[in-house]
C-alpha cells in the first residue's frame, strides 16, 4: 500500500504531453500504406482523413502549407503510401499521422485513378469527337509547349526546317514535376488569350515530351491540363511520350501525334510536295485551257457553216425597212394637208369686220358700266356725308363745351382734380377755372368759402354733369 503511494502524480496534460513526446521520438519518419477514407477538405486549407486496411484505422491529417506540394490529389477510396510522422493530439486522446507526402501505392492504384478521371472527363463531353477543331492546312506561325532544353524542341524545329520552314514561338515550361502541370495549362491559356491584333498569335499548338515512365509524364494526365486544352481556341496537337505512351491529354486534344516529330510532319506539309503538287495542277490546267479553246474553235466552225450568208440574212429585214419608210412617208403627208385644210378654215374665220363689230360692242358696254359706277359712287358719298353730320350733331349735344358755352365752368385743384363741392375747396388753394374759351387759375379767398354749404345757392346741373361744374 505504502509503494502505491509513493508514485509520481500526472495531470492529463503532463501524460499527454509526455506521450506525444514518445511518439514523435519513436516514429519521427514513417511510411504507412492504406486505403484513404473519410476524407474531407476543411475550410481553414487543412485536409483530414483515415487511412485503413483490412483490420485498422489510422487518422491523418495534411497541414495547409504541405497540401500544395502534394503530387497526387487525395481521393476517397484510393490506395496510397503516406510520408510523414506520427504524433498524438490530446484534445482527444488519439493518435495521428502528420502527412507531408503522397503517393499512389502501386501501378494498379495510378491506372485506377487515372481510369477514373477519364470517365469523368468523358462525361462531361471533353472527348467528343464534334468538338475537335480542324488543323490549318498551312499555319502562318507554330506555337510550342515544352522543355526548352529537351531534344524535342530540336527534333521539331528540324523537320520544320526539312518541311516547310515556319515562325516558331516556343513557351518554355516544366515536362514533369510538382510545377509542371500549372506551368502547361499556363502556357496553353496564355497562348489562346494573344490578340489577333498584336503579338504573332499561333494559328495551332504543339504540347510536346519526350517518353518516360507514367509517373514522368503524370503532368499531362491532370485535370487543369486538360481543361485548358479543351477551352483552347487554337487547335492542338498532342506529341508526349513515345507511340506507345498514351495520357489523357492524347483524348482531348484536336489531333494525337505518337512523336513530337510526326507533330511537327502533322503541323506542315512538304514544301517540295506542294510545289510539285502546284506546278502539276498548273500543267494540268494549261492542257485543260488548251482543250477547251479547241472545242470552242471547233463549236464556232460548225454553227458558222450551218449559218446564212449575210445577203440572205438581212434580206427579209431590208425589205420590211423599206416598206416602212414608204409607209412613213405617205403618212406624212396626208398629215400635212389635213393641218392645211384646218389652217384655212381657221383663217376664213378671222374677218375684220366681224372684229370691229365685236369691238364697237365692248366699248359701248365699258361707257355704260363706267356711268353706272359714277351714279353709285355719288350716291354713296352722299349717303356717307349725311351720316358724319348726324353724328357731329349727336357728339354736339353730349360734349361740355355746349354746356360751358351756356356760362358754366369746370374747376380743377391743384392736383388736377375736379371739384365737386364748395367743401372740397380750402383757403389759398390754387384751383384752375376752365370756361368755353380757355381756362383761368385764381387762388380761393376767405370769402370764397361760405359758412356752410347749405345756405350757398344749389348749382346749375346739366345732364351728364351733375356735380361737375359750378
Amino acid at each position: 500500500m505504502s509503494d502505491r503511494t509513493n508514485l509520481p502524480e500526472f495531470s492529463v496534460s503532463e501524460i499527454s504531453a509526455a506521450l506525444k513526446h514518445t511518439v514523435e521520438e519513436a516514429f519521427p519518419f514513417v511510411r504507412v500504406r492504406g486505403e484513404i477514407s473519410g476524407l474531407k477538405f476543411h475550410s481553414s486549407g487543412h485536409v483530414y482523413f483515415d487511412l485503413k486496411d483490412e483490420k485498422c484505422v489510422l487518422n491523418a491529417v495534411i497541414w495547409k502549407g504541405a497540401v500544395r506540394a502534394l503530387k497526387i490529389k487525395p481521393q476517397a477510396g484510393l490506395e496510397v503510401v503516406c510520408t510523414g510522422r506520427v504524433s498524438s493530439y490530446g484534445g482527444s486522446s488519439r493518435y495521428q499521422l502528420i502527412v507531408e507526402q503522397v503517393e499512389l501505392a502501386g501501378l494498379g492504384a495510378l491506372m485506377a485513378m487515372l481510369e477514373e478521371r477519364k470517365k469523368m472527363l468523358a462525361a462531361e463531353g471533353l472527348f467528343d469527337a464534334a468538338r475537335k477543331k480542324k488543323l490549318p492546312y498551312l499555319p502562318e506561325v507554330i506555337g510550342v509547349i515544352t522543355s526548352p532544353t529537351g531534344a524535342v524542341i530540336r527534333d521539331i524545329m528540324q523537320r520544320l526546317q526539312d518541311r516547310f520552314p515556319r515562325r516558331v514561338l516556343l513557351w518554355p515550361v516544366a515536362v514533369q514535376g510538382e510545377r509542371a502541370a500549372g506551368e502547361i495549362a499556363a502556357a496553353i491559356r496564355g497562348f489562346a488569350a494573344l490578340p489577333k491584333d498584336g503579338l504573332p498569335r499561333p494559328d495551332v499548338l504543339i504540347v510536346a515530351r519526350g517518353g518516360g515512365s507514367i509517373e514522368d509524364l503524370m503532368a499531362f494526365n491532370e485535370e487543369v491540363v486538360i481543361r485548358a486544352v479543351a477551352a483552347c481556341e487554337i487547335p492542338v496537337i498532342s506529341a508526349v511520350g513515345h507511340e506507345t505512351d498514351t495520357t489523357l491529354i492524347d483524348f482531348v486534344s484536336d489531333v494525337r501525334a505518337p512523336t513530337p516529330t510526326a507533330a511537327a510532319e502533322m503541323a506542315v506539309p512538304v514544301r517540295s510536295e506542294l510545289i510539285s503538287q502546284t506546278l502539276d495542277l498548273e500543267r494540268r490546267l494549261g492542257r485543260s485551257a488548251a482543250v477547251q479553246m479547241e472545242r470552242r474553235r471547233d463549236t464556232l466552225r460548225h454553227l458558222a457553216r450551218v449559218l446564212p450568208r449575210a445577203d440572205q440574212l438581212f434580206a427579209a429585214p431590208r425589205q420590211r425597212f423599206d416598206q416602212a419608210a414608204e409607209r412613213v412617208t405617205n403618212a406624212l403627208r396626208r398629215n400635212l394637208e389635213v393641218h392645211h385644210r384646218h389652217f384655212v378654215e381657221a383663217a376664213a374665220l378671222l374677218r375684220p369686220a366681224g372684229l370691229k363689230n365685236r369691238l364697237a360692242q365692248g366699248a359701248e358696254r365699258a361707257k355704260m358700266l363706267g356711268l353706272r359706277l359714277n351714279r353709285v359712287h355719288r350716291t354713296r358719298l352722299t349717303e356717307a356725308a349725311q351720316r358724319l353730320e348726324g353724328l357731329v350733331r349727336v357728339l354736339d349735344s353730349v360734349s361740355h363745351r355746349a354746356v360751358l358755352a351756356r356760362g358754366f365752368a369746370l374747376v380743377r385743384g391743384a392736383d388736377g382734380g375736379l371739384k365737386r363741392a364748395a367743401s372740397a375747396v380750402a383757403l389759398g388753394e390754387t384751383l384752375t377755372l376752365t370756361f368755353a374759351d380757355g381756362a383761368v387759375p385764381v387762388v380761393a379767398g376767405a370769402g370764397a368759402h361760405p359758412p356752410a354749404a347749405k345756405s350757398h345757392p344749389p348749382a346749375k346741373k346739366t345732364p351728364g354733369n351733375q356735380g361737375d361744374l359750378f
